[in-house]
């Protein structure tokens, strides 16, 4: 009887373990809560981190940068370099049931280049149309050679929503988005947690491991750490460098990194809307305001040095930098005698917006301090992250402290920030020369080409300073020493093939 006892409480207790186990949830901590959950209308980095899980791409990256199948299987361009054509992966359903193939990414590009919100429509530029030529064949013909469109294909404007769900909704498709990735939408409390389920029908079921996953935006770092510790998280993005000591040192932690592909700075509001003021107006002020900076202090009192001092919108470690234009040395000097010559021998006022969590809000304090000796009186406005973009969106602001989580291709960290009709140009920065050289540099495949590109509008853009770069950081996740198979991406998202919890 003894035995049969243990063997009926060993029974149990393995089938306790087995239901545990078939109804993981995976609670992710992220810095803030995403903007709308529409791929062709978000811009937020910790949207894209849900859309990991939810919205599959024609293609991914590896962490090497290696561009590599997701939704598509193959690709060719033609021999003229006007032309692709991609095969597509098939057994492939949106959550809705609506099947993926030709027809659908047909709908795709077109709703990102026609939705009146968009702001994939830049990014798409070079395509003039598709061609569906099978159920699982498709080519886009594009108005010339374009090195970028891959890339694009990697991120937001490669993901495929279901055309049944985006034609029903329109504009409200992000209150109830429809994918074709590993987890589907479940439910959303703002600025409180978004839900994800499984998907059982995904083409990769056997490489996902759990049955939800709930993200929760928590803005302060600290509390995000000291809810990792307490487990009630399982993992959490972008760890401040002031909490890696800490969190290195607890047993029950697992620290991940990975170099950035972005930047950090302050964008200034050159010509959307009023708003920017004298700021906008002369770009004698902004380069007073990157004078005043002494930006490997800000990287060792902020960030303990875990960073890199920045003044471009490519780290100084990439092959695309202009080491024509190093970091400056801070010259405070310099600063008031540009603030001078501007009329502003006096000084100037400057109203800089910021998210309202704790690193921006450390980094702004310095920055702000350092202004302060040369003449630049920095007044600081602390807002949900949401809300800083729309409001820097609609040109509501003068300054803002804002950053990009960095693009596998060069044109995805400058073009649609810097060209005329860029799509995240938000500063309304404008400037016909710097256009036809960041044009040029999408059509042509010569890297070296391409590289005399950037560096003749980095001649320009470092004068006339619509941002004023800071730093490029470094991606630190922190993860329960229970969860395996994590593995760091250059671009920040957490993909979850492979990953488990013991």
């Amino acid at each position: 009887m003894r035995h049969l006892k243990l063997a009926l409480t060993t029974a149990l207790v393995g089938a306790l373990s087995a239901t545990t186990l078939s109804a993981q949830d995976l609670r992710i901590a992220l810095q803030s809560d995403a903007d709308v959950l529409d791929p062709d209308q978000s811009r937020t980095f910790v949207g894209r981190i849900v859309y990991a899980s939810m919205c599959d791409k024609l293609v991914d990256i590896t962490p090497e940068l290696e561009i590599i199948p997701q939704l598509a299987t193959e690709w060719e361009y033609s021999s003229d370099g006007k032309s692709l054509k991609m095969t597509l992966r098939e057994g492939v359903v949106f959550h809705d049931g609506t099947p993926f193939n030709a027809e659908a990414v047909a709908a795709n590009i077109n709703r990102s280049q026609t939705l009146e919100e968009s702001r994939r429509k830049s990014e798409l530029s070079s395509v003039t149309g598709t061609e569906v030529l099978s159920e699982f064949e498709i080519r886009f013909d594009l108005k010339a050679q374009d090195a970028t469109l891959l890339a694009q294909f990697a991120d937001r404007a490669g993901m495929m929503v279901s055309p049944t769900a985006a034609e029903a909704a329109g504009a409200n498709f992000g209150l109830n988005p429809v994918c074709s990735g590993p987890f589907s939408f479940d439910q959303r409390v703002a600025q409180d947690r978004i839900v994800l389920k499984r998907f059982p029908d995904y083409w990769n079921a056997g490489a996902i491991s759990f049955d939800s996953v709930t993200f929760l935006p928590i803005p302060d770092t600290t509390v995000r750490l000291a809810n990792l510790q307490s487990g009630d998280i399982d993992m959490l993005e972008r760890l401040a460098a002031t909490d890696l000591t800490q969190a290195e040192g607890d047993a029950g932690i697992n620290v991940q990194s990975a170099v950035s592909l972005g930047y950090q700075g302050i964008t200034i509001n050159v010509n959307n809307s009023d708003k920017g003021g004298a700021w906008g107006d002369d770009k004698r002020l902004r380069q007073a305001l990157s004078y005043a900076l002494d930006r490997e202090a800000i990287n060792q009192v902020v960030f303990e040095g875990a960073f890199a001092p920045g003044n471009q919108p490519f780290p100084p470690n990439s092959p695309w930098y202009d080491t024509d234009h190093p970091v400056p040395a801070r010259d405070v000097e310099k600063a008031k005698a540009l603030l001078a010559e501007a009329g502003y021998p006096d000084g100037i006022d400057l109203d800089v917006q910021v998210p309202n969590t704790t690193v921006p809000l450390q980094l702004m304090q310095v920055v702000q301090s350092m202004a302060t000796e040369a003449g630049i009186r920095i007044n600081i406005t602390s807002k949900e992250f949401a809300t800083l973009l729309a409001d820097q969106s609609a040109g509501e602001y003068q300054a803002s402290q804002i950053g990009w989580s960095g693009r596998v291709d060069p044109d995805g960290n400058i073009h649609q920030f810097m060209t005329t009709d860029g799509g995240i140009n938000d500063s309304k920065y404008s400037n016909p020369e710097v256009d036809n050289l960041l044009n040029a540099a999408r059509v042509s495949t010569d890297l070296a080409v391409r590289k005399q590109s950037y560096d003749a509008a980095r001649d320009i853009l470092i004068d006339e300073m619509p941002i004023v770069y800071l730093y490029h950081q470094t991606w630190i996740w922190a993860l329960d020493s229970s969860i395996k198979g994590f593995t760091p991406y250059p671009d920040g998202m957490i993909r979850l093939e492979g990953v488990t919890k013991e």
